[in-house]
């Protein structure tokens, strides 16, 4: 629904408008003018402020597309189910994407436009830079598939929310409602990313605070954690703390097992570890079963368990899966709407990095 309304001087008459900035003046000067009751009156502005209150994001449908695009979900299930074989690291880095996307500023795609000579997009912030080939390339098949079946109709940041969703599944994660609706970015700037994002080094209460500032609980921050349970990240990202770990959350038998892994990191910045060294492609609660055990890869997981804010949350979820599948279910839910752009916020794009 647009952001700007217009009120025609006809009672009952409410319509949106995009052409307009502001209520018309002239209908209050009638009604005020007019035999109409002052009741209505009051009760027309009481409507208007609940219009304009209402929550973007409740504009959203799990069957959005039914009729529109009904072959959306199959679509999605064939391009990631095809993808996921052939590159079984998909749905990690999907998962990745989703959360990138997502955090700061709102599950809009704008993190899949890509950088021009006058735009520096927000795939090329630094914190991005490192984001898997295989997250984008699954939704622009996605993108590609859904053109041609439901041409100009399945916005990116939708194939992107249900792709994350489909995939999960597919290695063992909950499954869980994906609502619709959403509108792609206009905009897309890698100068708006720093510090919306958790980085690897960042203590606890950063994270906290980043989460918070978007309406999310430390529960839910913890929970949301639980990505980690599928995935690498690479040695640099974690080097610094290993081969300082006498002071630190980790194991010392792990950490020692980290430096060899990660010996040659400065000659091949490629090299890699996995996020969960027990379960690395099966989503579970093992993540946190590890995080106990001083398994933890970065400085960010371990804190989760030397923090006496976020440790009840990490046992609760290493004693009982189906406790974390429900508060992770609960949290991508939160997340997939947080943000979200609808009516002429934004604009389903023809082709998903760049803007029409």
């Amino acid at each position: 629904m647009a952001a700007n309304f217009k009120i025609l001087p006809i009672v009952g008459s409410l319509y949106a408008s995009s052409s307009s900035s502001s209520f018309d003046l002239h209908f209050f000067t009638i009604c005020l003018n007019s035999l109409i009751p002052m009741e209505f009156l009051l009760l027309l502005i009481l409507l208007i402020l609940s219009v304009f209150s209402h929550s973007s994001s409740s504009a959203l449908s799990p069957d959005y597309y039914r009729n529109s695009c009904p072959s959306f979900s199959q679509i999605i299930r064939d391009t990631v189910t095809n993808k996921q074989i052939t590159n079984p690291t998909t749905a990690a880095a999907t998962l990745r994407l989703f959360f990138h996307d997502c955090l700061p500023n709102g599950c809009d795609a704008s993190i899949l436009i890509s950088s021009t000579p006058f735009n520096a997009a927000e795939r090329n912030a630094d914190i991005n830079l490192s984001l898997p080939g295989d997250a984008f390339d699954v939704v622009v098949r996605a993108k590609t598939a859904l053109e041609l079946s439901c041409p100009n109709t399945v916005s990116c940041a939708d194939i992107l929310a249900a792709a994350t969703r489909d995939l999960l599944t597919m290695v063992g994660g909950p499954y869980y409602t994906v609502f619709l609706g959403r509108k792609d970015a206009k905009v897309s700037k890698a100068s708006g990313i720093e510090g919306t994002l958790p980085k690897p080094t960042m203590s606890v209460s950063e994270i906290i605070r980043i989460f918070a500032s978007r309406g999310f609980s430390v529960q839910e921050m913890v929970a949301l954690s639980g990505a980690h349970s599928i995935g690498f990240s690479h040695c640099k990202e974690f080097t610094t703390e290993i081969f300082n770990y006498s002071n630190s959350h980790y194991n010392p038998r792990f950490a020692l097992g980290l430096q060899r892994a990660c010996a040659d990191y400065k000659k091949n910045p490629t090299l890699s570890v996995f996020n969960d060294v027990m379960t690395p492609n099966k989503f579970d609660n093992m993540y946190f079963k590890n995080l106990q055990k001083g398994l933890g890869l970065l400085k960010s997981d371990g804190g989760l368990y030397s923090d006496p804010r976020t440790r009840p949350w990490v046992e609760k979820y290493a004693t009982d899966e189906s406790v974390f599948f429900a508060a992770f279910s609960q949290a991508m839910m939160k997340l997939g709407g947080y943000g979200v752009k609808v009516g002429n916020e934004g604009e389903i794009r023809r082709r998903c990095d760049v803007f029409n």
